[in-house]
């Protein structure tokens, strides 16, 4: 029989995970159809439980429920407990394993894609939230020189950056000195809000990467402007599907067609 997954959200039509899923499976062989499936805000649960119940395999997790699939979750990866939310389960024997491929998948598209080794950079994270939390302790196993979280309510960010040994953490007052890697974690590309950065934020050649993708955001307009290089977040959507895919599949995806495919559209 056909393996079935899928991506869970609300709103989930926009999502590209089928298509991502449909060329991986295409690529690899695999015997699987992956399907977008719009749960009720209140109904996470129900909806997840009754797709396991009638055979399916597993699910990713958008917005806005990761932080309730880690709760359903009945074992967590390192990850996925470091990150504190969960975009990934996967289902056997009634079991429900939670994992969190966000990080590994922004680190994947840093590392791999771009070409840009972390090992002895200043690395900086704007925002506290959720984006932020499941991309520092794949960036710490990175081993940067310095990893930097800022937000706009630096209390958040200093209860963050304390959670993880190595990490510290302010608030935009508090940057100092240029950064080899700076990394947009915030929404404001969503709303083309631009963030309160000093110009010397960036160092000149480094990288700017916004986690949102398809849109050239202030955040990437200054950083251009500051003559660093820049990338916006479809890579690590590419990379956190293909880790994905592993965790279910057992096989690792070639990402770079795909991914390109996508720019293509």
């Amino acid at each position: 029989m056909t393996d079935r997954y899928a991506v869970v959200g609300n709103p989930v039509a926009h999502s590209k995970s089928p298509r991502i899923h449909a060329l991986f499976a295409r690529q690899t062989g695999q015997d699987m159809r992956y399907e977008a499936m719009l749960s009720p805000l209140d109904g996470f649960a129900t909806t997840v439980r009754a797709f396991a119940a009638a055979g399916g395999r597993g699910v990713n997790v958008t917005v806005p429920f990761k932080e309730q699939a880690f709760r359903l979750a009945t074992t967590l990866t390192p990850r996925a407990q470091a990150a504190g939310a969960v975009n990934t389960l996967s289902f056997d024997d009634g079991r429900i394993a939670g994992d969190n491929t966000d990080g590994a998948g922004l680190v994947a598209d840093i590392v791999g894609n771009l070409g840009v080794d972390l090992r002895g950079k200043r690395v900086l994270v704007l925002g506290a939230g959720g984006a932020a939390r499941g991309a520092i302790l794949p960036l710490l196993e990175c081993a940067p020189a310095e990893l930097t979280v800022i937000n706009r309510t630096a209390d958040k960010a200093h209860a963050l950056a304390g959670e993880f040994p190595g990490c510290r953490g302010g608030g935009f007052t508090d940057l100092s000195g240029a950064f080899h890697v700076a990394i947009n974690a915030t929404s404001a590309g969503l709303s083309d809000a631009a963030l309160p950065l000093p110009p010397d934020v960036f160092a000149p050649g480094g990288l700017a990467y916004d986690m949102v993708y398809g849109r050239d955001t202030p955040f990437l307009r200054q950083a251009r402007s500051a003559g660093a290089r820049t990338a916006d977040g479809l890579g690590m959507l590419v990379e956190q599907a293909a880790e994905a895919f592993f965790v279910w599949r057992g096989v690792r995806p070639e990402t770079a067609p795909v991914l390109a495919a996508l720019r293509q559209a």
